[in-house]
Order: C-alpha cells, then structure tokens, then sequence
C-alpha cells in the first residue's frame, strides 16, 4: 500500500496525540511525546495542527512529525515500523523535496529515533549529524522524596504567575498567560500539570509542566526553568523532584527529559533530582 503523507487539521490531532500516547513505552528511545504537543499547543490548535504532519499505510498512522520551528521536524515512528523500507524511503524523499509541505529550503533539522532506518537513510543522502543532546530518565517505581519547598499545582488563577516565572527563566521567551490557557485548553494537558515553586519568603522561583502520556508509560517534564533571580539555590532540583512525584500520582512508569548536553548545569540538576544519564542523541541536518 501507498504511504500517505497528510495534515490531520485541528479535527484530527486527537488521532495524533492518542498514537503518540501509545508508542511510549520504557526502554524507547527518545522521542516525540504527547507532552510536545502540548506545549506546542500554547500557539493554538490550529497553530498546533498546521504544525503536524503524520504518515499512513492503509489508514493506520506510522509516524508522526512535528514541524517545531521554522526549520526543525520532530519525528518519531510506530515501534514496529522503525526498520520499514517503504516507510523510510518515503520519509526521506518527503523531507528532502520543500514542495512536499515538510521542510523548507536551506538549513534544516530532523529529529528522530536513534534506531530508525530513516537516520541510515538520511546519512547516505548527506545529512549530517548535529550537536549532542542528553536524554535522561528517573524511574518511578519507588515513591519520591519530598522535594523540600512549597509546591503549587497551576490554575487559570496562577497562569499569570506561571508565565512571569517562565520568561524570567529563558532568555527571550514570550510566552504569555493567554499561551497558558491555550496550552490548558488542549487535547493533551488533560493528562498534564504545572507546577510553580515557591521559596520561603512566597516568592515564585520555578516552575515545570509535566506530561503523563497515561498509566504505565514514560512522562515527560517540558520545560522546566528557574528564575534567573533564584538561580543556584537548588530550587531547579527542587522543582524536578516535585514533577518526578507528580508524574508518579498520575500513574507514570519513569519520568524522562531531554537537554542540550552543552548545557551542563541542565543534566547536572536532573542528575541531582535522581534522574539517570541515557545515551547522547543527535539530530541530523541538511545546510541547503
């Protein structure tokens, strides 16, 4: 059969997430995650849906890419099409020509498993490999210790806060309390939560959104920021412990976060909040 490349329109992103809930399992490799969705979502659903592009055999979804930027695609496959020719080749000649509706022009990126055919493929058509990013995973069989600071679950009364504390975090973020309620009026925040820290004086130092992708599957922590003003303090520790033991009440077999590996402070707080360093990953890029 035909793969079929589409655009699933805001009517069908529930396809989308509830695929990508499936497809996490413990011992995957690092992937796209309904959470990614979701925070993309702080756009909008039809923002998000013109962002997503999936790939069918048959009616039945193989793979999944989210277009995160101008030039980036995050892909991620069935468990069971990762060795699939027909589905790899497919990928490649639909990433590589711009008029297909994938990538534009120049230099782009592909993120994808580590394991898949497509990564093999892209290397022989030239693409190269990009800088290293760290994958790490806690698992939650165990309870979780108490993190040690105040801990707020995020309504629409504390959006405001949420997103003060998230600018002051990343350097030029714009995000906004309206992209707090969009990104809580989306398909996959009904299995998410986000969290605000609060030092001793009920300053808000940090803050996390985590992302169960249901019961007995791996949760993902995008994104996690301290207030610049708060930096040092263990109060990123802090805050990833609390998302480690909120995942853990929403059923989550491990907790899992990926950082650049150049952001050496990033893996060593996720290491102190009991976090395990995985395998280094890599994007693959084309320059024109």
């Amino acid at each position: 059969m035909t793969i079929a490349l589409g655009k699933p329109g805001v009517d069908g992103l529930s396809e989308a997430v509830g695929v990508l809930r499936e497809w996490q399992y413990e011992g995957a490799p690092m992937q796209l995650h309904p959470g990614d969705l979701g925070w993309f979502w702080r756009s909008g659903a039809e923002a998000t849906a013109a962002a997503v592009r999936t790939w069918s055999r048959d009616g039945q979804v193989l793979a999944v890419g989210l277009l995160d930027g101008p030039g980036l695609l995050r892909l991620t496959i069935a468990p069971d099409a990762h060795r699939d020719e027909e589905l790899a080749q497919q990928l490649v000649e639909d990433v590589t020509e711009p008029e297909r509706g994938v990538l534009p022009e120049g230099r782009v990126n592909i993120e994808a498993p580590m394991s898949a055919l497509v990564q093999d493929l892209l290397a022989e058509d030239g693409w190269h490999v990009d800088e290293p990013w760290t994958p790490l995973r806690r698992d939650l069989t165990e309870p979780v210790q108490d993190p040690g600071v105040r801990i707020e679950v995020a309504g629409p009364e504390q959006a405001h806060v949420f997103a003060a504390v998230h600018r002051a975090a990343f350097d030029g973020s714009r995000f906004t309390d309206e992209g707090w309620h969009a990104m809580a009026a989306g398909l996959p925040y009904a299995d998410a939560r986000s969290l605000i820290a609060y030092d001793d004086r009920g300053n808000a130092v940090a803050t996390v959104t985590v992302w169960s992708a249901g019961p007995g599957r791996p949760g993902l922590l995008e994104p996690m920021g301290v207030h610049r003003d708060h930096r040092r303090r263990g109060y990123g520790e802090a805050i990833t412990v609390a998302a480690a033991a909120t995942l853990r009440e929403l059923g989550s077999s491990s907790a899992i976060v990926c950082t650049p590996s150049s952001n050496v402070g990033a893996v060593a707080t996720y290491k102190s909040a009991g976090f395990r360093q995985c395998p280094e990953v890599r994007d693959r890029y084309r320059d024109a």
